[in-house]
């Protein structure tokens, strides 16, 4: 599907609703070669990633059959759900996702549209709690030159009879300005998925669909935001959620955002005394729940969205709340960038134009909530989870319970000498040397866990070419911190040539680390994490 500029835009919402439909369609009547799976007599559990796979093999045996929805390798913050993934979630006896916005929100949405009524669907990181798994805030530490800035949906839209699988739509519909403007998302391998594009003007025809952002409830994602011109930006902007695809959208209400791009931000004609966001973390957010907070009423009945903003980057502790008709967001000179060579971003320009950008500051496409949803990284999480996967298996097959009950408990053993072992091995490291440099920002649990600082993520942008300024900041990072290495997720090497770049140029090595997926060299849970300890002990230690 193509759209503005030959770029690459997800599907309608109406469009995936009749893939899901096609898709269940073709599953249930065996049409097409999507044919229903052979019933060998064994329970039919799917996932959402091979991590959570490896876990339910482990405790399911031989009386289980596992399928991971993500494909090995592949990313669960970007796959797409296929019409095999389909047939996988009509046929389940039960499902395990991870959740906490960690999977593309088109796979949770397929999840819940097919599995069957009564049929247990489990999202493990929520319900982990329940055997004390311990969560944290997602903290992006991420220094920047300019504000990080991000949509954001705050509240679960509960009385709206909202759900995981609802979205929300943050449109743009119209633009005042000296040029164009383009927001946009750099997924994991690179590709650009356009959410707002003025070059070709906003059509009220089609409900702005070609310039509209979809987020689930609770989420935030990241994004750049490129400006054509310097000069004064106002960017008119409306929200609505819809619950259920069945739903008529319910009107969240509508803002202008201001920005000032290479233009002093305090002299905005009919900004006097605005606030101005110039750093940190801010996001252009709407109240799902509704809210009466004092950005919504001070933007009156032209109110409805507002500026959410941690002006430190340091954690939801600080974070602000600024009324959008009172606020300047700064886009300063230093934010000046070349449109790159790649063809896959003319929607930006010709290459090697200057463009004013904002960056989206952490590598893919990343929608995600307020907690790390990153839990197995510390393995005292990964035994939480196992334990639900072994009651809901007891659950839909009695009959097999003490089998579960024993791999179970055979599996809950290796992972505690596993946790014991991550936390000796990382602990050998010497503590001034426990700094981690990577690419994403995965590794909050590793980091509590195992006492490694997160120093930072790098690569705003994986397709385009950074800036000396950019370059050379990375640099000094790595340089003050004296780290002796940075590390990269194999999936995600290809892509991150500057990091690999600067890291020769400082004299570090570049080392592997395992996030989200495993790959044909690490192929369980178990070797992920001893893999982890053992690269940061080789290259920190």
């Amino acid at each position: 599907m193509t759209g503005k500029s030959g770029t690459r835009r997800r599907p309608t919402s109406a469009v995936r609703g009749v893939v899901l439909a096609a898709a269940l369609a073709m599953s249930a009547g065996g049409c097409g070669g999507i044919t229903s799976p052979a019933d060998d007599g064994r329970v039919s559990v799917v996932t959402t990633t091979g991590i959570l796979a490896d876990l339910a093999r482990h405790v399911g045996g031989d009386l289980v059959d596992v399928e991971s929805l993500v494909p090995e390798g592949g990313d669960p913050h970007s796959h797409e759900p296929s019409l095999r993934d389909i047939r996988d979630v009509v046929y389940a006896d039960a499902a395990f996702s991870n959740y906490l916005m960690l999977e593309e929100q088109n796979l949770i949405r397929a999840l819940d549209a097919n599995l069957p009524a009564g049929v247990p669907n489990v999202s493990l990181a929520e319900r982990a709690v329940r055997y004390a798994a311990e969560i944290i805030p997602l903290v992006e530490n991420v220094n920047l030159d300019t504000i990080w800035l991000g949509l954001r949906v705050r509240g679960t839209g509960e009385e709206l009879g909202a759900t995981r699988s609802s979205e929300v739509r943050l449109k743009a519909t119209g633009l005042e300005g000296p040029g164009e403007l383009v927001g946009y998302l750099t997924e994991t391998f690179g590709e650009p998925a356009v959410f707002f594009d003025s070059s070709d003007g906003f059509d009220a025809g089609d409900g702005y669909e070609d310039d509209t952002a979809l987020l689930p409830p609770d989420a935030h994602t990241h994004m750049s935001w490129a400006f054509t011109e310097p000069g004064v930006y106002r960017l008119q902007m409306a929200a609505e959620a819809v619950p259920t695809p069945q739903s008529r959208p319910v009107p969240l209400g509508r803002s202008v955002i201001t920005f000032a791009v290479g233009v002093d931000p305090h002299s905005v004609p009919g900004m006097a005394g605005a606030a101005v966001l110039h750093s940190g973390h801010a996001d252009v957010t709407v109240d799902l729940d509704g809210a009466a907070s004092g950005a919504d009423r001070a933007d009156g009945a032209d109110g409805g969205l507002y500026l959410y903003a941690d002006p430190e980057g340091g954690g939801a502790a600080r974070q602000e709340v600024h009324a959008a008709s009172e606020t300047v967001i700064e886009v300063p000179n230093k934010a000046v960038t070349e449109v790159p060579g790649d063809p896959r971003f003319r929607m930006l320009g010709r290459a090697g134009d200057d463009i004013h950008q904002l960056p989206q500051a952490v590598l893919g496409r990343h929608v995600h909530g307020e907690i790390d949803p990153h839990l197995w990284q510390n393995v005292r999480n990964a035994m939480a989870y196992v334990k639900i996967i072994r009651d809901v298996l007891i659950d839909i097959d009695p009959e097999h319970a003490a089998d579960y009950r024993a791999n179970a408990s055979s599996y809950l053993s290796e992972l505690e000498e596993l946790d014991r072992y991550v936390t000796e091995t990382i602990a050998g490291i010497p503590e001034s040397r426990r700094h981690l440099v990577t690419t994403h920002d995965a590794f909050g649990y590793l980091g509590e866990a195992y006492d490694v600082s997160i120093a930072g993520f790098v690569t705003p942008n994986p397709a385009t070419e950074p800036s000396l300024a950019e370059r050379r900041r990375l640099g000094e990072t790595i340089a003050n911190l004296s780290v002796p290495a940075v590390f990269l997720e194999p999936n995600l090497r290809s892509r991150s040539s500057t990091l690999v770049q600067v890291a020769e140029e400082q004299g570090v090595e570049v080392c592997t680390i395992y996030g989200d997926a495993f790959d044909e060299e690490v192929t369980d849970y178990v070797e992920m994490m001893r893999a982890n300890a053992d690269s940061l002990r080789d290259c920190l230690g």
